[in-house]
């Protein structure tokens, strides 16, 4: 039977009801806060880029992931900003470099918080790419060796899951090998499996100064027309050993994050990128939208879409609003 039988709007008729038919639900829970981590002591240095987000000496990183804790975000992802860079990337994997120094000021300020760690070169390397070159192009093969190093030196200053970002083919096979064989059979690992070359990333290569000095990322990172080589990918690393799979971005890959949740039976993260991120900001900046409302409506579509977890800049503010 159709109208007026049945009246759909019956539902929806107070905020009361809306709440209790509601099919999606965020929660907090969700949430992790990607964090920029440089060299120094006091530092708080904003992105103009990314409104509200800052670069963050790693003392002061500790004492806002003891805030992001206290407002119900369970985790971060630290990405590094070293004060030297080579065509290697060797400050990736020094004991004392602002990750390592970070991860350990979370884990003494905050000690029950994730902590991830982003696992690349592209920061640490004075070409910007993610790996290390031979003939112009990132050489796989040695990149692997380096993203070994990186990932067992944070395991060693205390990081819960390390999280491959490269794109590199056998990177997760590689890390959980080291991880293995070095007494971190705990740490998990969380691989970027479907991650785009996107041209919403602009806003974090100011922020984590790593944009590439010549060329571009798209001889490794993933041509956006392609869903099926996407399930490829985060098959091939599920194999590997990743205990978390994602896909980046958030926004314009919504459908690959409901076909990575429908046929595999891991949790899948979803990356709310800085270009996601930035047009929020700037659009509610202006007046053009409700930039509350925005945001709330933006993760719940990523929820929606199927994501278990979300990386996103919003986390905080998102998780007070939630608390409410």
């Amino acid at each position: 039977m159709s109208f007026p039988l049945n009246r759909p709007r019956r539902l929806r008729r107070t905020e009361t009801i809306r709440r209790m038919v509601r099919e999606t639900r965020l929660s907090p829970d969700d949430l992790i806060l990607p964090m920029f981590v440089c060299q120094g002591r006091g530092i708080k240095d904003p992105i103009e880029a990314m409104p509200g987000v800052t670069r963050m000496s790693a003392d002061n990183i500790g004492i806002e992931a003891r805030e992001t804790f206290a407002a119900g975000v369970p985790a971060v992802i630290l990405f590094g900003i070293p004060e030297r860079k080579d065509a290697i990337g060797s400050e990736a994997w020094n004991d004392n470099g602002p990750v390592q120094l970070a991860i350990r000021e979370i884990k003494e300020r905050a000690p029950e918080m994730c902590v991830i760690t982003d696992v690349c070169m592209c920061e640490y390397t004075d070409h910007g790419h993610c790996g290390a070159l031979a003939g112009g192009e990132v050489d796989n093969d040695a990149t692997l060796e380096l993203l070994v190093r990186e990932a067992l030196s944070h395991a060693k200053a205390g990081a819960d899951i390390v999280a491959p970002s490269d794109m590199m083919d056998g990177r997760v096979g590689a890390i959980r090998h080291a991880l293995d064989t070095n007494k971190f059979s705990q740490v998990a690992i969380m691989a970027y499996s479907a991650k785009f070359a996107s041209a919403f990333y602009g806003p974090f290569r100011e922020a984590a100064d790593s944009a590439p000095k010549s060329g571009d990322r798209r001889g490794y990172q993933m041509d956006p027309p392609n869903a099926r080589e996407a399930l490829r990918e985060v098959a091939l690393d599920i194999e590997e050993g990743a205990d978390i799979v994602m896909v980046k971005p958030a926004l314009p890959y919504l459908d690959l994050i409901w076909r990575v949740k429908e046929k595999f039976n891991v949790p899948v993260a979803a990356y709310n990128v800085s270009g996601e991120y930035s047009m929020i900001r700037a659009a509610g900046r202006n007046g053009w939208i409700d930039e509350e409302r925005a945001m709330m409506e933006m993760l719940i579509s990523i929820k929606r879409a199927g994501a278990d977890l979300i990386l996103t800049y919003f986390a905080k503010d998102a998780a007070r609003k939630l608390s409410g």
